[in-house]
């Protein structure tokens, strides 16, 4: 545990005391947010990131050391434990280091290398290795034999051979000094295979390309590896991009690594053939695959990553609040679905109405309109942004100029995910004599109020904010996912009165069982006056009250600290303030100007330190504040409704859709999400688009580029860029050669910037099909 806490601590930048307190509550059953909350003190202030990224590279090490340790018992076992070997062992910082140690004796099937070991060929391998005078023909000579499969001297020469490479691809140090090589120099390549052209179009940028393996993008890897799943691509690693042969290079460092390289001796010639097989036999294709799967992992982290933050700003966008909502879900043959909800998302009613192509039936769908929003004095209507989003934007428009005295707003509302809501368990359980289609407008509707609230009830991967999210590891995916989730419900806090069992689940300390039962009690016994009738709710014992009660707030409750994120524990903190101050708590809560006099370090003790109580007066200023920003919302331009409305050089407004390592997309109202390629975001260099942007923002952006052949939009937000001469695009063009991005440095950059952005247009597809 100790070499695991030191590696923890210098990856943390932390001190080992802080990485074993944190490491303890851990294991102790204590969740990251209630540590990154409400245990400071225990590990000095170590933030919800680093707790993350303990608890992740916990589990590998840990995983590492119990590795380690298997592999000295069975080395030892086999009685060939050096202290040279278990020391090299005891330093190996990564699996794969562990494993290089472990290849030559690890229990394998027999191989060419063994058989030649058991006919007895292993004295003629040593004898050329250490003495390349040697003549190998009649050295080999002496160890014919027929009965042991040894018919002539090539066969002896042939299984000589076989020890030596299987002996050199298992040395660890040449592995490690090949990979450094190819790490350093080496490139992959890509090219198509010969008939795929027409099929693999959209793959089109990397028909001939090469890109240094240590810097590769995770975008272009993901896409260079779907290709070659899909049969369009080679891909290949040239281990030394600089060299006119690559391969050539590595055989040279092989025989140097042996001492090989001898000239003019009678063995020469053999022992390079023993270098050179070794590489293309033994270690070319290993190595090859093993950077493949390397570029793989790595690439697949970026987009986990990516997609995490997407997640995250999208989970913590402003919700409209507890007002009366309309959720309309669009459709053209089927009808637009309605559902009207109140303040607290309960269902009021439902109705179909068909203002579109076929029926055309819209002065009766606008009376429709209009009666369920007098009858239930609906606030806001939440239209998505689906199949005839914009005509049915349209006809709410209509509505609410026709009725001013409603004083309704309409908001476009992202449908990613409703129809899944739709058809899952809990919305069959919430809504179980409701047709499907018509769930979905119910989610539309609710997670405009509060779009925290309603994701949760949604699997995160089919949210659809991803990049190449089906390309990458699920589990490692669906654990990502879930811990952001778990931050930004706990970051917001859960009224228990009003939460659903979805929403609770994800509170620290609670699973759905609890979550469940918490919902139970309060169907039974009405809603829950304090927090300490959480400890009533059947099997939540102490530790998961513990966990959870900081973060479950209960508002008009009859501690008026129950609505706050003060945690129960440290009520007596807040009694003692009081006291000190001749103040009922209730006074005491939001009384700004006593609670800037209190001097925290006066009110700490032994268990409550400095970070907790300046937390708590914190809190008694603005007692349960929602972390989210104010609710706004675009305007999408009129008579701008599908791609064929949009021209070069209009400048619109827009919310940005997704954010990906090469430029955020952005959703105008026409069906088809446009690119800000990173160049075109702002005017000065950055190398993170969230830099700039982030899911959700409201912004403004200038068309660029059209190209209505494959439905793909370039915008850029440097409203001063000039738009290029043929920007219309019917039919589509092969993309510019792929290239590193330069440094903004204002509109010179203009044209050299659009090409980058085009080269980005890529990768719409992908996202504008995740949304579906």
């Amino acid at each position: 545990m100790g070499n695991i806490t030191m590696m923890l601590a210098q990856e943390l930048q932390a001190q080992e005391q802080q990485v074993l307190a944190a490491t303890k509550l851990l294991d102790e059953g204590a969740t990251v947010p209630f540590i990154a909350r409400y245990r400071k003190e225990v590990t000095g202030g170590l933030d919800d990131t680093q707790l993350r990224t303990l608890e992740q590279r916990l589990g590998y090490l840990r995983e590492l050391e119990e590795r380690r340790q298997f592999i000295i018992k069975t080395i030892d076992d086999q009685e060939k434990l050096t202290p040279q070997l278990q020391a090299e062992i005891n330093a190996a910082t990564t699996k794969t280091e562990l494993e290089d140690l472990y290849l030559p004796y690890k229990p394998k099937r027999r191989t060419k290398g063994q058989i030649a070991i058991e006919a007895g060929l292993e004295p003629l391998a040593e004898s050329l290795l250490a003495d390349p005078d040697l003549d190998p023909e009649i050295q080999a000579a002496q160890y014919i034999n027929n009965d042991k499969g040894i018919a002539d001297t090539k066969a002896a020469l042939d299984g000589a051979r076989y020890i030596l490479m299987e002996r050199f691809a298992e040395d660890a140090k040449l592995l490690a000094k090949l990979r450094q090589q190819i790490k350093q120099h080496g490139h992959i390549t890509s090219s198509v295979i010969a008939g795929q052209e027409k099929a693999g179009v959209k793959y089109q940028d990397y028909f001939e390309h090469s890109e240094a393996i240590g810097s590769i993008p995770s975008h272009r890897a993901l896409a260079m590896l779907r290709a070659r799943n899909e049969g369009v691509l080679n891909l290949n690693i040239n281990p030394d991009a600089q060299s006119e042969d690559g391969h050539a290079l590595c055989i040279n460092m092989i025989a140097q690594h042996f001492d090989l390289s001898i000239e003019g001796k009678a063995a020469s010639k053999w022992l390079a053939q023993v270098a050179q097989w070794t590489w293309k036999v033994k270690l070319s294709l290993h190595l090859e695959n093993e950077f493949l799967a390397s570029m793989r992992e790595l690439a697949e982290t970026g987009a986990i990553d990516v997609f995490a933050k997407n997640l995250k700003d999208l989970l913590m966008a402003a919700p409209a609040g507890a007002k009366v909502t309309l959720g309309l879900d669009p459709g053209l043959r089927t009808g637009c679905k309605i559902a009207v909800v109140d303040a607290t998302g309960k269902l009021l009613a439902t109705n179909t109405i068909f203002p579109h192509a076929p029926q055309n039936q819209w002065e009766k769908s606008l009376r429709t309109l209009e009666q369920l929003c007098r009858q239930h004095k609906v606030e806001l209507i939440a239209i998505g942004n689906g199949t005839a989003s914009r005509e049915s934007d349209k006809l709410v428009g209509e509505l609410v100029k026709s009725v001013p005295e409603l004083k309704m707003n309409k908001i476009m509302v992202s449908e990613a995910g409703a129809s899944v809501y739709s058809a899952s368990e809990f919305a069959a359980q919430e809504f179980p004599d409701l047709d499907v289609s018509l769930r979905g407008a119910v989610s539309i509707a609710r997670r405009l109020q509060d779009p925290l609230a309603e994701l949760v009830k949604i699997e995160p991967k089919s949210i659809g904010v991803g990049q190449y999210q089906h390309d990458v590891s699920q589990s490692q995916l669906g654990q990502t996912l879930t811990s952001v989730v778990e931050d930004c419900v706990n970051a917001v806090g859960v009224d228990v009165n009003t939460a659903s069992v979805p929403l609770l689940t994800r509170v620290s300390g609670l699973n759905k069982t609890l979550a469940q039962n918490i919902v139970n009690y309060r169907d039974s016994n009405g809603a829950f006056a304090n927090r300490s009738q959480l400890k009533k709710v059947e099997r939540l014992g102490p530790k998961a009250f513990e966990q959870s009660a900081g973060f479950l707030r209960i508002v008009n409750g009859s501690d008026p600290l129950d609505a706050s994120a003060v945690h129960p524990e440290a009520y007596p903190v807040v009694k003692n303030i009081c006291a000190a101050n001749d103040q009922d708590i209730s006074a005491l809560i939001g009384n700004g100007q006593v609670l800037k006099s209190l001097n925290p370090q006066d009110y700490t003790d032994e268990q409550f330190g400095l970070p907790t109580v300046t937390d708590i007066i914190s809190e008694l200023h603005k007692p349960g504040r929602d972390p989210r920003p104010e609710f706004k919302t675009a305007e999408f331009k009129a008579g701008v409704e599908t791609i064929n409305d949009l021209k070069p050089g209009m400048v619109l407004e827009g919310v940005v859709s997704n954010v990906a390592n090469f430029g955020a997309f952005v959703d105008v109202g026409v069906h088809q999400d446009g690119l800000v390629h990173i160049s075109a975001l702002t005017d000065k260099f950055i190398s993170d688009p969230r830099e700039v942007v982030k899911a959700g923002d409201i912004v403004k952006v200038k068309v660029l580029e059209v190209d209505t052949g494959r439905k793909r939009i370039s915008f850029t937000m440097r409203l001063n860029d000039e738009v290029p001469a043929s920007s219309a695009k019917p039919e589509h063009k092969p993309a510019a050669k792929k290239g590193s991005t330069p440094k903004a440095k204002g509109p010179s950059r203009n044209r050299q910037d659009q090409g980058n952005a085009a080269m980005g247009n890529a990768f719409a597809e992908a996202f504008a099909k995740l949304k579906k």
